[in-house]
């Protein structure tokens, strides 16, 4: 695969275009590699939808850290 492949790639995947999984079989083999690439195009990974059975422990989970990154130092 080639630069350009691999960007095109992580530029869908960032969109939300295609998947991890997809990332896989096109030849990327840790999601190291796929953090750092994004990284390099100043990219983010993207953000699951709000919907399914897992909103509410979602939810909780993101309260929990929008405390701990509100509360002061210990």
């Amino acid at each position: 695969m080639t630069e350009g492949d691999k960007e095109t790639l992580l530029r869908a995947y960032a969109a939300g275009e295609i998947t991890w999984w997809a990332l896989r079989e096109r030849g990327f083999e840790d999601y190291v590699q796929v953090l750092g690439g994004l990284g390099e195009l100043g990219l983010r990974p993207p953000i699951a939808p709000m919907d399914g059975p897992n909103v509410a422990a979602r939810q909780r989970g993101l309260a929990l850290l929008r405390k701990a990154m509100t509360a002061p130092p210990a």
